[in-house]
């Protein structure tokens, strides 16, 4: 399979400061996003962090497992790396006042094998675009999510709620975090967006959905989620990763299981 991949991040029309970060390792099908938090400059403290270090962790890993990896065993390389970065941030934030109280979510991503595998914390979402439908691939560690399950609360409330950046999961917060996973098949045509909640607070899942029905280059899709954004008020950074599943096309070797652009 061809993998096409877009990464952008913006600060919003708000935010004096971009507490977001993306990373994206075509070599090794790596996409990772955090969205940070935290007083001054540390939440973009914490979420670079976060995309370095499980980046590259997760690729060193890669580049020995090469094609002998099976989706569990990444899967548990994703966590591990995850958690190594969680306590790097977590000492970081305990160490160091100007970093005291920061953290981040996080969302990465995998390619491998024909499947994505994808591992969140937080609010940060994946999401597949298929024949046309939207599909949401993560469920957000929220207070408000976990109002919604427990049924306190309908979708209509949810959506002018004002506990919409509360996160029950987070790295950096606490000594361990548990990295929600799960793999997804792929299909050529298929797109991977991964984004933070200053795309999805501001822009409905139909019109994400529209944007990445428009048979356009992959750059100009992200830049028009970029806008949609802002143009609904861009009250927070918005950044996203896009990857684009393209043509079968056939490799020997290694080649063959770690899919290049």
């Amino acid at each position: 399979m061809q993998l096409t991949y877009c990464a952008l991040t913006d600060v919003g029309c708000v935010r004096a400061n971009n507490e977001d970060a993306v990373r994206v390792d075509e070599a090794r099908g790596i996409a990772v996003l955090a969205d940070g938090m935290g007083g001054y400059n540390a939440g973009e403290v914490a979420s670079a962090m976060a995309v370095e270090h499980i980046g590259h962790a997760l690729g060193a890993w890669l580049d020995q497992a090469a094609a002998e990896a099976s989706a569990p065993e990444v899967l548990r390389a994703m966590e591990d790396s995850t958690d190594r970065a969680n306590r790097q941030i977590f000492e970081a934030a305990n160490t160091h006042p100007d970093c005291a109280g920061m953290g981040t979510t996080v969302v990465l991503a995998v390619l491998h094998e024909g499947q994505v595998l994808v591992g969140h914390a937080g609010d940060s979402r994946a999401y597949l675009w298929r024949d046309g439908a939207l599909a949401q691939l993560t469920r957000d560690h929220s207070l408000l999510q976990e109002q919604l399950d427990a049924g306190l609360i309908t979708p209509q409330q949810a959506a002018v709620s004002g506990y919409r950046s509360w996160v029950t999961r987070a790295l950096g917060v606490e000594d361990t975090v548990l990295l929600e996973t799960r793999q997804h098949p792929l299909r050529v045509g298929d797109i991977l967006l991964l984004c933070s909640d200053g795309l999805t607070e501001m822009v409905p899942d139909r019109a994400i959905a529209a944007i990445l029905a428009d048979p356009v280059p992959l750059p100009v899709q992200a830049q028009q989620l970029i806008d949609a954004a802002k143009a609904a008020g861009g009250r927070d950074n918005v950044s996203v990763i896009l990857v684009h599943v393209g043509q079968m096309i056939k490799k020997s070797g290694n080649a063959g299981k770690w899919w290049k652009k």
